[in-house]
């Protein structure tokens, strides 16, 4: 089962380095079958990313998340705006879709809360209990790298 996991977010701007800061974990330890996307933010070219993988996990930092954070399943969003910036994991899944004409992998979103956002302010101490929970979370999802698995584990809500 291979794991694709997107972490996003710009470590100068306060707990929104919460994505990077898990994903520098994630590369530490060097999990056999997960493979990892670090951006600042997400493009159409991440679609790519998900060739040849089974899952997809995108992690992001959120204001106004419910603390500590929220885990919940998505799916293909057909009408997304074009946009030279970023788009949704969503859309990303979209433009998978269209691309390869095949349905994405089963993906998900770590939305982490994030309490403070300023350029140049580290994680704020909130961020960082919030982190400790959703490393958790991420340590359970990935030893257990399976669709059904995460849908049953108690912290995903249903789609939408």
């Amino acid at each position: 089962m291979t794991v694709v996991v997107f972490a996003v977010g710009n470590p100068s701007r306060g707990d929104d380095a919460i994505g990077p800061q898990l994903l520098a974990e994630l590369e530490a330890r060097a999990l056999p079958d997960v493979r990892l996307v670090g951006d600042f933010q997400l493009q159409i070219e991440h679609a790519l990313d998900l060739d040849d993988a089974d899952l997809a996990l995108f992690i992001d930092a959120g204001t106004g998340t419910p603390g500590p954070f929220r885990f919940y399943e998505i799916a293909p969003r057909a009408n997304w705006q074009v946009s030279s910036h970023a788009i949704a994991p969503d859309a990303v899944l979209q433009v998978f879709a269209d691309l390869r004409r095949r349905p994405p992998p089963p993906a998900f979103v770590l939305c982490v809360r994030g309490e403070a956002f300023e350029l140049g302010e580290g994680l704020s101490a909130a961020a960082r209990q919030h982190l400790d929970a959703a490393r958790r979370h991420l340590e359970s999802c990935l030893a257990h790298p399976d669709a059904a698995q995460w849908r049953r584990g108690g912290h995903c809500e249903p789609l939408a």
